[in-house]
């Protein structure tokens, strides 16, 4: 499965800053950072119920936004970049 996943995390409080590094890890884990905030990911339906509980138990439901957005299988290879953007290499899986 494809997935583009963005996150919105609150860093106005010192538990906001934790909670964005967090967040950032466990995406770093399951997928390739494009920007800042967004991580193209592929992985098994399983690896995602993983990842999304992961995700759940970090955030303030109330002051953290995460996106996980389905895509088609090879729409990640399809993607237009411009400027310095570059392709990132989907290959399988990428856990750590």
């Amino acid at each position: 499965m494809e997935y583009l996943v963005t996150y919105d995390v609150d860093t106005t409080t010192p538990e906001g800053q934790r909670r964005l590094r967090r967040v950032a890890k466990v995406c770093e884990g399951y997928g390739l950072r494009v920007q800042k905030s967004v991580f193209e990911v592929t992985c098994t339906d399983a690896q995602m119920l993983v990842m999304r509980q992961k995700l759940t138990d970090i955030i303030n439901r109330t002051t953290d936004d995460i996106r996980l957005y389905r895509l088609a299988a090879g729409t990640l290879q399809t993607v237009e970049r411009l400027g310095v953007a570059e392709l990132a290499p989907h290959r399988g899986d990428h856990l750590l």
